[in-house]
């Protein structure tokens, strides 16, 4: 790693997994859960109280799940293999579609079936969140709901041309979504997930396969930024926030790491860096246009945790990163928890909490912490 493991960096970094273990967590154990439908609620307002239930998300679930997956064996998380357990149960009982296979995308707030079509970004996490539990626990039932979502995605999803449909009736016919990039971006996040805790080269093929679709069909040539959308297509744009995760997972991956989609995210990342990055205040902007141009300049929490943690496999960035980890301090925690979006001028702009945001901060701490020793 090219941060020194005596770096400056270290207190700092012991202010904010502080506020995460000691405020953050808490709030997801305590006023954020339902315990009657064993589920977190989707938001919490600024006041810790949940915001009034619309729906619960088998994609929050899954995210909330890998969360306290994530803190199994932790000290001071004794809860958390009992939280995980739960919300394993959880997916199962509430989402999964016993008639036509997969996962449904919502239930209402009495625990019934709301959006039942099959979305890609929700079993892309069922499978991130699986093969990290699986990791802690190594209980074969969660090994064989990982194998299902691998093999629903396989069977369901793909398109034979190494991508994925991004939405799917709940029968599964045709809704001619096509691939986007957000869901296979963490489609690639749940394949190397699951190489992280077994060999399977079924997986791996399907990684490398998705790597080189995604290098063909979505990287614009001349700046080497991943669209949102495939190449060609009507009313395209690029974030600075996804430039800088799909170079964290390219980068920390053995089998990615030496692609043309790494070489490509690596240009990427220095042209989001130079557009989408205010110099003065670490700012990450929302969406950009080809040619730079802002065209929404909200900041978001999960871009600026993003950036942070790609900065710790880029070399002789540690000036960088002490200056952003300070930026997401100062600007986007506090004593109450989290600033979700920010305006373009740096005013709040959302004042809930939403429960998938601690699945970035825990990633972003994760890329941190390794990188620091």
């Amino acid at each position: 790693m090219p941060i020194a493991p005596s770096s400056a960096l270290k207190p700092q970094l012991n202010v904010v997994l502080t506020h995460f273990h000691d405020l953050i967590v808490p709030l997801w154990q305590g006023p954020g859960w339902n315990a009657d439908l064993a589920l977190p609620y989707e938001a919490l307002g600024a006041d810790h109280h949940p915001l009034p239930p619309q729906r619960y998300r088998a994609m929050a679930c899954a995210r909330q799940l890998y969360l306290f997956a994530s803190l199994i064996g932790e000290p001071g998380a004794d809860v958390a293999e009992e939280r995980a357990a739960a919300l394993f149960r959880s997916l199962q009982r509430h989402f999964h579609d016993a008639e036509h296979g997969g996962w449904f995308y919502s239930i209402d707030p009495h625990g019934k079936p709301l959006d039942k079509r099959k979305d890609l970004y929700t079993h892309a996490f069922i499978i991130f969140a699986c093969a990290h539990y699986w990791a802690k626990v190594r209980e074969p039932l969660v090994e064989s709901v990982l194998n299902a979502a691998l093999e629903v995605v396989a069977e369901r999803f793909a398109t034979g041309d190494g991508l994925y449909e991004a939405v799917l009736e709940r029968n599964w016919s045709s809704l001619k979504s096509g691939p986007l990039q957000n869901p296979l971006m963490h489609l690639a996040e749940g394949f190397l997930a699951t190489l992280a805790v077994r060999e399977d080269a079924a997986v791996q093929s399907a990684l490398l396969a998705l790597a080189t679709a995604m290098q063909q069909r979505f990287i614009d040539r001349q700046h080497g930024v991943m669209m949102e959308k495939p190449l060609g297509a009507v009313d395209n744009w690029f974030e600075p926030g996804h430039q800088f995760e799909w170079f964290f997972l390219l980068a920390s991956s053995d089998v990615l790491k030496d692609t043309p989609l790494h070489a490509s995210l690596a240009r990427a990342f220095t042209y989001a860096e130079q557009k989408g990055v205010d110099k003065l205040t670490g700012a990450v902007s929302g969406m950009l246009a080809l040619d730079g141009t802002v065209r929404d300049g909200t900041q978001r929490i999960w871009a600026q945790a993003e950036y942070l943690r790609a900065l710790t496999l880029r070399p002789g960035s540690e000036a960088v990163l002490q200056r952003q980890l300070q930026a997401l301090q100062q600007r986007f925690l506090h004593h109450k928890g989290w600033n979700e979006c920010l305006d373009a001028s740096g005013a709040v702009s959302r004042w809930d909490m939403p429960s998938t945001t601690p699945y970035h901060l825990a990633t972003c701490y994760r890329g941190l912490t390794d990188a620091l020793g």
